[in-house]
């Protein structure tokens, strides 16, 4: 008697859920089916849009390896032309690739000013990547080391000089040739020394600023301008 109760009791159970769920898809199943419609078609829509970007990246790669090709082959002119048209329609990260690879071949051409306001710009622009806009920023500050003021190499790098940046040494160094060139000794010293200083320095930094101290030191630069 107890199990014909038991399965009694199921059998009501099961028709009240079954009439529950009735009723909520009479309610709730247009909604339901759209939801699902929406999810379908959006996750369809994102695949074949990632599939678009790989594939136009991969034709930008093409594009990115021919001007270097072109480059290589000495056809500068046709390279710069090529960098150009994938600075405008390329994807992924072959546009700002393109622009540092011209801005390389404005420096290696001799318009270092051109050089140096193209590798600025990638510098200060906020949708490139920072560790490629960190790398322009130190290009346009070597090339500012022998032609520019402090203040401008200053404006490029000293940001990248702080503890911790990986960049550091590198901006140290630049800010330090820069003084020295200008004959702010004191400022110099207290960059190599920076370097010198720092037990993360790399070995070849490390030993250029160890170098450059001891040429002031010897030319009584250290000790005048300690003096001074």
């Amino acid at each position: 008697m107890a199990n014909q109760d038991d399965s009694f009791i199921r059998e009501v159970n099961e028709e009240l859920r079954s009439d529950r769920m009735r009723d909520a898809w009479r309610r709730y199943g247009k909604i339901l089916i759209a939801a699902a419609v929406i999810l379908v078609v959006g996750t369809a829509g994102w695949r074949g849009y990632e599939y678009w970007q790989s594939r136009e990246a991969a034709k930008s790669g093409d594009v990115f390896l021919t001007a270097l090709n072109q480059i290589e082959a000495g056809n500068l002119d046709a390279a710069e032309q090529t960098l150009a048209q994938l600075e405008q329609e390329g994807h992924g990260s072959y546009p700002v690739l393109a622009q540092l690879r011209a801005a390389t071949l404005l420096s290696e051409a001799g318009d270092t000013a051109a050089a140096i306001s193209a590798f600025s710009s990638i510098g200060k622009d906020r949708d490139v990547p920072e560790a490629i806009r960190d790398a322009a920023k130190l290009r346009a500050g070597w090339l500012l080391v022998d032609t520019g003021t402090y203040e401008q190499v200053s404006a490029e790098v000293e940001e990248l000089s702080n503890d911790g940046n990986p960049f550091r040494f590198s901006a140290r160094e630049i800010l330090g040739l820069s003084a020295y060139r200008l004959k702010d000794y004191t400022r110099a010293q207290q960059w190599f020394e920076a370097i010198a200083n720092d037990p993360e320095a790399p070995r070849n930094v490390l030993n250029r600023a160890q170098i450059m101290l001891e040429v002031m030191t010897a030319d009584g630069n250290v000790a005048e301008s300690a003096a001074g």
